[in-house]
C-alpha cells in the first residue's frame, strides 16, 4: 500500500470512527429529554409591577425550585434555563437557547396583569396556560400584546423581528400561519399544567387558551406559556410571594412535566 493509499485508507477510517462516536453521543444524548424552562422577563424587563412585587422575581423563584423538583426527581432529565439570575433577554435569545438545547418542551412562565382602568384589576384571579394559535377573543390578545411588547425595549426590533409590531393586530396574521405540527402535545401540557394549578395550587381555573406569543412560535418543540395569577390582586400576590406558594405553584408545573415525561418513553 502505497503512502497516498495510505493516508486515503487512514483519513476513511478516523472519519467513520468520528461518525460512529458522534451518533452514538447523538443516541446517547437522545435518551435524555430536555426540558427548557423560561422565567418571563428579567434584567431591566421589569414584566409587571404591582402590590410591591415585581413579575421578573416571581418567574425566576417558581422556575429555580421547579428546576430543583425535576432534577432531584427525574433522572432522565436534562433541564435548561434560559436564565437563572436576574439579566435581560430578547424573546428571540429565548428562543435560540431552547432551539440549540435542542428541547423536547418549552415552557415560559409568567404572571398575568389587567389594564389599570379595568374596575375588576383587584379582584381578578386564576391561572391559564396558553399554547399558540389564534386569538380567539380580545382579552388573548391584550394579554399576547402585553408579553410581546418587550421587543420594543430592543432599539432594532422591526428589523430584527422582520417588521413585527407587537401593538398592531395586522401583526399577528404570522402566527395564523405557524407551523402546527407541535400543537397537539403542546395542547396536552397545556391541559396538565392547568389542572395542576387549578387542584395542587388552588388556582381559579381560567382554562387553557390560544394565542400568538412570539416566543412560542420561535421555539422548534412542544410550548406552553404559563400566566401563575394576576399580579394586580393583592391576595394573588400574596400567594405567589410566599414561600408556601412558590413550592406549590413549582409542585403543579413538575407533576404535569412529570405526565410530559412518562407520555415520552
Amino acid at each position: 500500500m502505497n503512502l497516498r493509499r495510505y493516508i486515503s485508507f487512514a483519513i476513511l477510517i478516523s472519519a467513520l470512527l468520528i461518525f460512529h462516536l458522534s451518533t452514538a453521543a447523538k443516541n446517547k444524548d437522545e435518551d435524555r429529554l430536555t426540558i427548557v424552562l423560561d422565567p418571563g422577563h428579567g434584567g431591566k424587563d421589569f414584566g409587571a409591577c404591582e402590590n410591591g412585587a415585581k413579575e421578573k422575581e416571581i418567574n425566576l423563584a417558581v422556575a429555580k425550585k421547579l428546576r430543583d423538583l425535576i432534577e432531584k426527581n427525574l433522572k432522565d432529565v436534562n433541564v435548561v434555563m434560559t436564565r437563572s439570575t436576574d439579566v435581560y433577554l430578547t424573546l428571540q435569545e429565548r428562543a435560540d437557547i431552547a432551539n440549540n438545547a435542542d428541547g423536547d418542551l418549552f415552557m415560559s412562565i409568567h404572571v398575568n396583569s389587567v389594564d389599570k382602568k379595568n374596575k375588576r384589576r383587584q379582584s381578578i384571579q386564576g391561572s391559564s396556560v396558553y399554547v399558540l394559535g389564534l386569538h380567539r377573543d380580545q382579552d388573548n390578545m391584550k394579554v399576547a400584546m402585553r408579553e410581546n411588547a418587550v421587543i420594543e425595549l430592543e432599539s432594532d426590533y422591526k428589523e430584527k423581528y422582520s417588521g413585527f409590531d407587537p401593538s398592531k393586530d395586522e401583526s399577528y396574521i404570522i402566527f395564523e400561519m405557524a407551523q402546527k405540527r407541535n400543537l397537539g402535545e403542546s395542547i396536552r401540557v397545556a391541559g396538565d399544567a392547568q389542572n395542576e394549578l387549578v387542584n395542587t395550587s388552588g388556582r381559579a381555573n381560567r382554562g387553557v387558551r390560544q394565542a400568538g406569543f412570539w416566543v412560542l412560535w420561535a421555539t422548534s418543540m412542544p410550548a406552553v406559556l404559563v400566566e401563575l395569577d394576576f399580579i394586580c390582586n393583592p391576595e394573588s400576590v400574596k400567594f405567589m410571594t410566599s414561600e408556601k406558594g412558590e413550592d406549590k405553584l413549582a409542585a403543579s408545573l413538575f407533576n404535569s412535566i412529570k405526565k410530559f415525561v412518562e407520555r415520552r418513553k
